[in-house]
């Protein structure tokens, strides 16, 4: 997991801001909507277009596990991609990367392939939690051949399957939730999806998913708690826009509230179903000031970061860069809600630890979550762990603490491949 040893020539010395950071930093389109459109509409009847479309590795793992089941994705145009739907064909690999949404969202579309999709990913991936959906899978008649409960594995596409009742525990991942709804209208009875477990994590996320459907035009009953019923029924081809991605904003955002300067990201949303929506009132709680208006969200820092105690449940993938921000605040902080975290990209609990302690810092983990008691901080190497969340995490650090250096800073290129170049911009903007 822990990347020490990346070779030297991959090293990222985080830029120290020379004083208030201010700016605007334009973000490119939401990884949750991109994976989520480019399935729906591989599952609609007729052609979709996708405005915005989202130029990352994660993306483009979808594309291509896409176009290896026959459907005709077209990406020349960098501003407007073609989807042109067919049913899903075997045999095809599909490798997800460490792309959680690939490996979860496209199993239930492959169990209405004809013929063999094999699926597998980096080395890490094959340790993210997979159970529940292939179980899922398994008990709606798919067949489904693991050596265990993991990646790899290949589901055997019989062409159709009826579909039905049947009852999971998402309480380690919402994609597993959003996975089976987003491909329900192709089987043959659709779905009525139970959660039963601990809380759902993330669950903007699945709202996500349901407004999409409907926007689809999947019929979709969310009105009884933790039960989803999708009817059987043919989705259309239509224009779609993706957003902003604001969980990618967060660190750009962060930057104003740790150096006491001001960030705007232009075109946020006035409503929308991403977590990362909920940076406005986080920001806010560290002792930032938030305003949304025609011109996008604007973060101005106080010149002081404020400790907080906030549960994170409905947002994990905001909790690196939180967290670092709360390593440089002036009191103790409490981050809740988040041990699903423990079967992300990597460990991030155990990461965010081990790096801000290697930094000076007091970080402990708790069950579910993080104690921060801020410590002055030093430089020293940060590992990434092949996380564009705990790189981003690091790159904020950076800011405020001299000769902090990223193990690798290529690994943004999962979510957003010019976050190197973004940053710098912004770090070196003056008034």
């Amino acid at each position: 997991m822990n990347d020490t040893r990346a070779p030297e020539e991959l090293r990222w010395p985080a830029p120290q801001a020379p004083g208030a950071v201010r700016g605007r930093v334009s973000i490119p389109g939401s990884k949750s909507m991109m994976s989520r459109v480019l399935v729906l509409t591989a599952a609609s009847h007729g052609a979709s277009s996708v405005a915005a479309p989202l130029l990352a590795r994660d993306s483009a793992l979808m594309v291509a596990g896409l176009q290896a089941m026959g459907i005709r994705v077209v990406t020349t145009d960098d501003a407007l991609w073609m989807v042109h739907p067919r049913a899903p064909q075997g045999p095809a690999a599909v490798d997800c990367g460490l792309a959680g949404t690939v490996m979860r969202f496209l199993p239930p579309l492959a169990a209405v392939a004809h013929g063999p999709i094999t699926f597998d990913g980096d080395p890490y991936a094959r340790k993210r939690p997979m159970a529940p959906l292939l179980r899922a899978l398994t008990a709606l008649g798919v067949s489904v051949d693991a050596a265990s409960e993991s990646l790899p594995f290949t589901i055997q596409g019989t062409g159709r399957i009826s579909g039905g009742e049947i009852t999971i525990d998402a309480s380690s991942s919402s994609q597993f939730l959003s996975g089976l709804l987003l491909s329900a209208p192709r089987y043959d009875r659709g779905i009525v999806l139970r959660h039963q477990g601990p809380p759902v994590p993330s669950r903007p996320h699945v709202r996500m998913t349901v407004d999409m459907l409907r926007a689809a035009g999947a019929a979709v009953d969310d009105s009884r708690p933790n039960v989803w019923e999708v009817e059987p029924g043919q989705l259309g081809g239509r224009a779609w826009h993706v957003e902003p991605d604001l969980s990618n904003a967060a660190p750009f955002l962060a930057a104003a509230l740790v150096t006491g300067g001001e960030v705007t990201v232009p075109d946020w949303p006035a409503t929308t179903s991403q977590p990362g929506d909920l940076l406005r009132d986080l920001f806010t709680q560290l002792g930032g000031r938030a305003v949304l208006s025609h011109d996008g969200l604007t973060i101005t820092g106080s010149g002081s970061v404020r400790g907080i105690d906030a549960d994170l449940s409905e947002a994990g993938e905001l909790t690196p860069v939180v967290a670092a921000v709360c390593a440089l605040a002036d009191s103790p902080s409490t981050l809740r809600g988040i041990g699903h975290l423990r079967g992300h990209e990597t460990d991030r609990l155990a990461a965010l630890t081990a790096e801000l302690n290697r930094l000076g810092g007091d970080v402990t983990e708790t069950d579910d979550g993080l104690r921060i008691r801020p410590r002055p901080l030093h430089g020293s190497v940060v590992d990434t762990y092949d996380d564009h969340r705990m790189a981003q995490a690091a790159a904020v650090l950076g800011l405020a603490v001299p000769d902090v250096v990223l193990s690798d800073v290529a690994c943004t290129s999962k979510t957003l491949p010019q976050f190197p170049q973004l940053w710098t911009e912004l770090v070196g903007a003056r008034p």
